[in-house]
Parts: structure tokens; C-alpha cells; sequence
């Protein structure tokens, strides 16, 4: 077999077989084939798609591409959740716990953040003493005992998707369904968990821009799932709008400890009690409705913030951050954006203000930068709210001052303002089953 062939009927849009598939996976894994061939290949794939068969294909390749995970000795029913990505997404700091208090249990591996997305690791992180990076059987033992961990992907988890998401990065080809799908669901799989629900983001903060492409790309990857034997459910949810107040590392931590406590903006408490229940459904608690009464009960008697306070405890952090939001770091610096004229905020680019938050250094350009933990943006007013020139739309933070001007221009550029109200949005669009 040639690399040189298989780009080549790709180009011409035919179909690739699993044998052909698997032999690309293996060896660029092996580092027999090089980044200029299979960069080829991703533009390919790029410009002429794939089916489903030869997705599910390139989905188990990547999956068998490393270890896979063995969660047996992890007493009960394992489920996970994904989100394909979003700014001010801490869904995972809420919902992992609520479910946790519930009896199932959640061995969570998560990824830092590389551009205008944070990444649950990072948040994570911002708690002081948190360690990530635990060995394995004290990271089951975790899961055992208080029913939820979260640490970092294993390098040897899917090493293939890790190679082609570096290469997908620099050659413009992020943003291809087959691509996706694969990389995603490629990780997951190689995870021994039993139900797993997604979070699919659509609008302006997301890879995907229309609601009709985010429900063929959940689609996808529910089918897939379900092939693999594993239970599955996808959320097609809003990100034409930051999710929370809160865009930032620490600033997201503590939202989603006040979120928690009951105190949380409405948009997040929301989708995190509906992909609460959902994860319950799954695991067979109830019906729907039983299981969203469940999850708020878990908020209500704070057994979901002590799930928390426990997980953060035992991964060597300080608990008491938990119970006492107050004690994170505060940025040295902050500054208010103001509203320039009289009018609605009619709607935002989310993914400008995930930019605007990077500038401040809450993200990464690229992996070796260092985050600040205390810098990120806090939002006063949302699309539909009415402003007065000179109003505060958000305050930003940072413990350098250098960014303030870029990240300000930036988040105002974001912003739109008009005379009427907007109509009002749904933040769940639709339910994949």
C-alpha cells in the first residue's frame, strides 16, 4: 500500500476502506509515514468529506491507536460528558459533581485550553495545590471513594489524535466533520466509560456556525457512540453568547462554585441541570423530569458543592477555596468597558470575546505559553440587556496592564448595540438521540 495512492483517491472523492484507513492511522502513529503526506490527506478529507462508515472507521483507528482505558475495577456505572468547546464553558465544574452525589461515577480525563477556549485542566488548576496529573490507581481510587476525578489526558490516550490535531492546527483543516468527529470521539472511546452525553455548541463561538451543522455533526458522533456500545444523548446548545458572567480560569472556578451554591447565572445553572439530568436518564435514575428534580435537590441541600469540595480535596487541593470562593486570587489590575452609545445589546461575537480574554493572558497562543490564572473578563450586561452610554459592559482583569487597550477594543468590537430589543433565543436548540 502507498500513502501516495490513498491521498490520491481521496482527492478524487472516492471512498477509503477500513484496511486502508487503519494502515494511515498506524503509520503515522509510528512515524512511518511523514506530516506532509498526511496533511495532504487532511486537505483532502477537507474538500471531499467522508461518510459515516469511513468516520467510524478513522474514529476506531484513533481509538486503538494507544492504550485504552480499564475502568473495571471502578465499582459502578461510568459516564462522561464532552463539550465540543465554548467560551465561559465551565459546565464540567457543575455538572460532574451533581452527578457524582447521585451515585454514578465520573472518571473524568480532560484537556488544557489552546487558543480563545479554556480548558477544564487549566480552570482546574487555579485551585491552589489541585494536582492533574495522578497516577492511575489513585485516580480510580478517587472515583471509588468520592465518586468523581478529573485529571489530565494520558499522553498514550489515542497518541494519533494528539499527532493529527498539532498537524490539523497549522494546515487550516480544524474544522472538517470526519476530522472532528474522529478526534473527539476517538478520545472518549478509548475511556471505559458506560453513557456519555455531548455538548455540542453552535453560533459564533463554536467550529460549528449553524444549528443544521452542529445536529449532523452530533449525529455523527452519537451513532458512532452507540456502535462502539456505548449509551448516547447530544445537547445541540447556543454559543452565539458567552455561557456565564465569566470568562477566565479562576473567574470560572469561582462562578461555578457560586453556581453550585444556587447563587449562578441563570443561562448556566440551566444547561448544567438539563445535561445533569440527561447524564441521569442515561445511567437509568428516572425519567427526565425525575432525574432534573434530582439535580436541583443535589444544588439545594449542597451535597453536589460538598461532591466538589471532596474531589478538589482529595487531588491535593484546598478545600476550603470551595466552601470560601474569596480565597482565589484576585488580579492585580482591572478596567471597566463602557457602553458607547444608548441602545440593546443586540447580539455578540462570543468568539471575540474569548480573544479579548486572551489578550488579558487567559489563554494560550500556543502550548508552552504560561496562563494567568487571575486574568479574564467579567460580564455585567448580555445580548438583549439595555445600555446607557457610559454604562460598564464588563470588567476586565489581568496582573499586567499591557493587554487592557487590545482586550478593550477587542470586546467592544464584539458588541453589538441597536435600537430594539432582540428576540429572544433558546440556549438548548435541540436533543440528538
Amino acid at each position: 500500500m502507498r500513502m501516495y495512492d490513498v491521498i490520491q483517491k481521496k482527492r478524487n472523492g472516492e471512498t477509503l476502506s477500513e484496511t486502508e484507513i487503519r494502515w494511515v492511522i498506524e503509520g503515522y502513529t509510528k512515524g512511518e509515514i511523514p506530516d506532509y503526506q498526511v496533511a495532504a490527506l487532511c486537505m483532502a478529507i477537507y474538500f471531499q468529506g467522508m461518510n459515516l462508515e469511513e468516520t467510524a472507521a478513522l474514529t476506531f483507528a484513533v481509538r486503538d491507536s494507544g492504550e485504552k482505558l480499564n475502568f473495571s475495577d471502578i465499582h459502578g456505572l461510568r459516564v462522561d460528558k464532552h463539550s465540543t468547546g465554548g467560551v465561559g464553558d465551565k459546565t464540567s465544574l457543575v455538572v460532574m459533581p451533581i452527578v457524582a452525589s447521585l451515585g454514578v461515577k465520573v472518571a473524568k480525563m480532560s484537556g488544557r485550553g489552546l487558543g480563545h477556549t479554556g480548558g477544564t485542566i487549566d480552570k482546574l488548576e487555579s485551585i491552589k495545590g489541585f494536582r492533574t496529573d495522578i497516577p492511575v490507581e489513585k485516580f480510580k481510587a478517587i472515583v471509588n471513594e468520592v465518586g468523581v476525578a478529573i485529571v489530565g489526558q494520558s499522553a498514550e490516550l489515542a497518541p494519533a489524535d494528539k499527532l493529527l490535531y498539532a498537524l490539523r492546527d497549522v494546515t487550516a483543516t480544524v474544522d472538517s466533520v470526519p476530522l472532528i468527529v474522529s478526534s473527539i470521539m476517538g478520545k472518549k472511546l478509548a475511556a471505559d466509560d458506560d453513557c456519555i452525553v455531548l455538548d455540542v455548541k453552535t453560533g459564533s463561538g463554536s467550529f460549528m456556525k449553524t444549528v443544521e451543522d452542529s445536529r449532523g455533526l452530533a449525529e455523527w458522533m452519537v451513532e458512532i457512540g452507540k456502535r462502539a456500545g456505548k449509551r448516547m444523548r447530544a445537547l445541540i446548545t447556543d454559543m452565539d453568547r458567552p455561557l456565564g458572567n465569566a470568562i477566565g480560569n479562576a473567574l470560572e472556578v469561582v462562578e461555578a462554585i457560586q453556581t453550585l451554591k444556587g447563587n449562578g447565572p441563570e443561562d448556566l445553572t440551566t444547561l448544567c441541570i438539563a445535561l445533569a439530568a440527561h447524564i441521569l436518564c442515561l445511567a437509568e435514575k428516572g425519567d427526565y423530569a425525575t432525574c432534573e428534580r434530582m439535580a436541583k435537590e443535589t444544588i439545594a441541600n449542597g451535597t453536589a458543592l460538598d461532591t466538589l469540595a471532596r474531589m478538589v480535596q482529595a487531588q491535593g487541593g484546598e478545600k476550603e477555596w470551595i466552601y470560601n470562593p474569596e480565597r482565589f486570587p484576585v488580579a492585580k489590575y482591572s478596567r471597566d468597558v463602557l457602553a458607547p452609545t444608548d441602545g440593546y445589546i443586540v447580539g455578540v461575537d462570543a468568539e471575540g470575546y474569548g480573544v479579548a480574554s486572551l489578550l488579558l493572558g487567559a489563554g494560550r497562543n500556543t502550548k508552552e505559553d504560561v496562563i494567568d490564572m487571575t486574568a479574564g473578563i467579567y460580564l455585567h450586561a448580555k445580548t438583549g440587556d439595555c445600555m446607557r452610554k457610559g454604562d460598564v459592559i464588563a470588567t476586565l482583569y489581568s496582573s499586567k496592564e499591557d493587554g487592557f487597550a487590545a482586550s478593550e477594543k477587542r470586546l467592544l468590537q464584539a458588541t453589538k448595540i441597536g435600537k430594539n430589543k432582540p428576540e429572544e433565543k433558546p440556549l438548548i436548540l435541540d436533543v440528538v438521540e
